[in-house]
């Protein structure tokens, strides 16, 4: 079972809290919270870390003001934030955003690029990639042109599952389906073609959009290390797994432990926070040209 996670804002309502995000009610806004929680195989280590929060959060607010299209953020100044906020600033400062509430489309629009992940595993399975029948001797981490899009489930606990685009329409109707398929693979284009002018190639990600005022918009957080696999286009190599600026080192470190992928996950030695630390702001550095601020 997953434990709830401590969090220095008490007078104010937590609505939700997630593996790395905790949510708060504001009345008309909602203040989204990057932790520095990390989570691994659906479970969050115990050991945090250190500054992942704000990283996740500064490169949200990068692409969405890069990416042009409408999306929930309000301010991530905590200069701008309610007065009873005020207590917690610098806490909160770099690692929240003030977002507008929309009623979330409960799927996971995904959009991939490359074969790789549960895509490969399905590919090998069934010769397809969620519906998407795909050619014969295609290898791990190929290019996928044009990209795929494939909508997940979206769990609050647990494992997100893959569905065809037809289930995706039967959860959330014809014309939303459609309509955000094509606003993923939009977007994915336009920050895939972005990150490549960088030497980052965009293998995949994922998004959540909502609903505000008859407006569908991205929410939550967009084109972080957490939510897309980003690798180093100058290292790629088709048929193996890439290297990754992501907690994918970490992955590999815990697939060496013998722990039953169970709560409660494993302290991760110093070695393995550091690195992994650096995976986060290295890609934040290269895809934004400046460093966090932590």
């Amino acid at each position: 079972m997953k434990p709830a996670f401590e969090t220095p804002i008490t007078d104010v309502p937590l609505v939700h809290q997630g593996k790395v995000r905790d949510m708060y009610d504001l009345g008309e806004h909602l203040l989204m919270v990057a932790s520095d929680r990390i989570s691994a195989f659906d479970v969050v280590l115990p050991t945090p870390i250190a500054g992942k929060g704000k990283i996740l959060t500064q490169l949200s607010v990068f692409w969405f003001a890069q990416l042009g299209m409408p999306n929930h953020l309000v301010s991530a100044d905590v200069a701008d934030y309610p007065a009873v906020l005020a207590p917690y600033r610098d806490y909160l400062r770099g690692r929240s955003m003030l977002v507008r509430k929309a009623a979330r489309f409960d799927v996971e629009c995904i959009a991939r690029g490359y074969l790789v992940g549960s895509g490969w595993k399905d590919y090998q399975r069934t010769g397809a990639v969620c519906g998407h029948q795909l050619p014969k001797g295609l290898a791990l981490s190929a290019r996928l042109d044009p990209p795929l899009y494939t909508p997940s489930t979206k769990a609050d606990d647990g494992h997100d599952q893959n569905i065809s685009f037809a289930q995706s329409a039967d959860i959330i109707g014809a014309g939303p389906a459609a309509t955000l398929r094509d606003l993923t693979l939009e977007v994915y284009a336009k920050a895939r073609g972005f990150a490549l002018e960088r030497g980052i190639i965009l293998a995949d990600t994922k998004f959540e959009f909502g609903e505000v005022d008859g407006q569908i918009v991205l929410i939550d957080e967009v084109l972080t290390p957490d939510s897309s696999r980003y690798w180093p286009a100058d290292k790629y190599v088709e048929g193996q797994n890439q290297e990754s600026f992501d907690k994918q080192y970490l992955r590999d470190w815990l697939e060496t432990l013998d722990w039953g992928k169970r709560y409660p996950g494993p302290e991760i030695p110093a070695d393995v926070v550091r690195k992994t630390q650096e995976k986060y702001r290295e890609i934040f550095v290269r895809l934004t040209g400046t460093e966090p601020e932590l």
